[in-house]
């Protein structure tokens, strides 16, 4: 998988586009986010450098005082708690799915295209094709001055398909992903607005059974588990066993695991981009997709929740997408990944010490912060620090809570995926009638978590990277070939 980057047109008004967000949010909430209090956008870089400082410093300073690693060690058995209470919560089960038209919502399936002419023509197909009323849903495709045949593929295809809409962006254009979809918004008719990329696969049932989720009030969103087509036994593929696929493979079954507990106990379950769905109402409620991050699902999913609203996770039905297959381009991805997910901390820093989100969600997610951001940051002047005072790490706590935690997840995601989908790419296994699936999953989770190393390098050198080099909105695309 090769990877492509674009720059977006940095030549903005960096307060015009945070007024426009703020003029559609309700009335009580203009006073938090006004526009003055979003002058963070910009201040991204010296916010960085003085949490960099801060982590760093404070790293240091428990390195000096007798009690700090009993401090650590308690912060630790606190999350510790948290953790089991998560691994251990219960979700909700999935509602029965929609049988009938009459109950069917009114649904725009959105999908941004740059560059797609391999995937965009069986995308088309397949959405097309969905077993869901016809005059209950469109698809709009999103052409953002692609510069290969997708213009033409996707002209041709709406001639064919009445639900095809299609959109050509000028080259002029920019917001990235987030200004195409802001900019088509607009002239789509649906109640829930659903997102795909432009490799995505699903089942012709997906919507009638996704879209029960939304029968409770407060469910905002609703994200899919995104699994890897590679490792899937009916996509043939050259790459199943390649290690950076499987790995990915062990990745979704581990995020949308997690992020399904989450939601159970209260906490911040997330949004994923490719098969999100979004209600119309909250998507208006937010301002709809910021258009200066290079996350847009991530900076939504913060948005939603300081909103009060809800996001739910499923594991079946999936959507599927094309895993990168080597380690420069999984670099490269998951780079983007790492900054877009901590601007979202220095853009909303104030909201969330104000707990706009709730004390659970709140808490929920400053443990995962400890965990994803703070401890590998502090990873490096933890590790001088130890050799200078012949000691361990003072982070050695957390960062295995945090392996654990990814370990006993990941199985658990594995199981459940096992579980739910007869089709999966998670293999069982059985000997004279005796069935070490269970065995097989904890193999395939111990891979999974080596794999998930290289989040650690990928973190410390975004927080040390944001902190010194300029702001940038520059997204690097992931160039897909069509398999499967």
């Amino acid at each position: 998988m090769w990877e492509n980057s674009w720059q977006e047109n940095d030549s903005f008004n960096e307060l015009e586009s945070l007024a426009a967000l703020a003029a559609d949010l309700p009335e009580e909430v203009l006073g938090e986010l006004d526009p003055p209090s979003f002058r963070g956008f910009r201040g991204r870089r010296r916010k960085a450098a003085v949490v960099l400082v801060v982590i760093w410093s404070g790293t240091i300073a428990l390195h000096l005082i007798a009690w700090g690693y009993w401090l650590v060690l308690g912060l630790t058995t606190v999350m510790g708690i948290h953790a089991v209470r998560l691994l251990f919560a219960r979700p909700s089960d999935l509602p029965a799915p929609l049988v009938g038209d009459a109950d069917c919502p009114m649904v725009s399936l959105m999908v941004s295209a740059k560059n797609e002419e391999a995937v965009v023509g069986n995308l088309v197909k397949m959405m097309c094709s969905l077993d869901y009323p016809r005059d209950r849903y469109e698809l709009w495709v999103i052409n953002d001055n692609s510069t290969d045949n997708t213009a033409a593929v996707l002209d041709r295809l709406a001639q064919e398909y009445a639900q095809l809409n299609v959109f050509h962006r000028s080259a002029k254009a920019g917001g990235g992903k987030s200004g195409a979809l802001n900019q088509v918004l607009p002239l789509t008719q649906g109640e829930i607005i659903v997102v795909f990329d432009a490799d995505a696969q699903v089942e012709p049932d997906f919507l009638r059974r996704v879209l029960p989720v939304f029968q409770r009030e407060t469910v905002g969103a609703v994200q899919v588990r995104k699994a890897i087509i590679q490792a899937e036994p009916k996509f043939e593929s050259n790459d199943t066993n390649n290690f950076w696929v499987r790995g990915q493979m062990a990745e979704m079954a581990l995020d949308a695991f997690i992020h399904q507990q989450r939601a159970a106990i209260g906490g911040l379950s997330e949004l994923r981009g490719n098969g999100q769905f979004v209600r119309r109402q909250a998507l208006q409620a937010c301002g709809g997709w910021n258009e200066e991050t290079i996350t847009d699902d991530l900076d939504l999913t913060f948005r939603l929740h300081l909103n009060q609203w809800d996001i739910e996770v499923v594991t079946v039905p999936p959507v599927y997408e094309e895993g990168v297959t080597t380690a420069l381009a999984l670099w490269h991805q998951r780079n983007r990944w790492a900054e877009g997910g901590y601007q979202r901390y220095l853009d909303y820093w104030r909201l969330i010490l104000k707990n706009r989100m709730g004390t659970r969600k709140s808490l929920d997610l400053f443990m995962f912060w400890l965990i994803q951001y703070a401890a590998p940051t502090a990873a490096l002047p933890d590790f001088l620090m130890a050799i200078a005072k012949h000691r361990l790490m003072l982070t050695s706590p957390i960062s295995a809570l945090g392996i654990l935690l990814f370990l006993f997840s990941t199985v658990g995601g594995l199981r459940r995926v096992q579980a739910l989908d007869p089709h999966h790419g998670i293999k069982r296994a059985s000997l004279g009638g005796i069935d070490f699936s269970r065995f097989v999953a904890l193999l395939q989770a111990l891979r999974g978590t080596i794999y998930m190393m290289h989040w650690l390098a990928i973190v410390a050198s975004t927080t040390v990277r944001m902190s010194i080099r300029p702001k940038r909105l520059k997204w690097v695309k992931t160039i897909h070939k069509g398999n499967g």
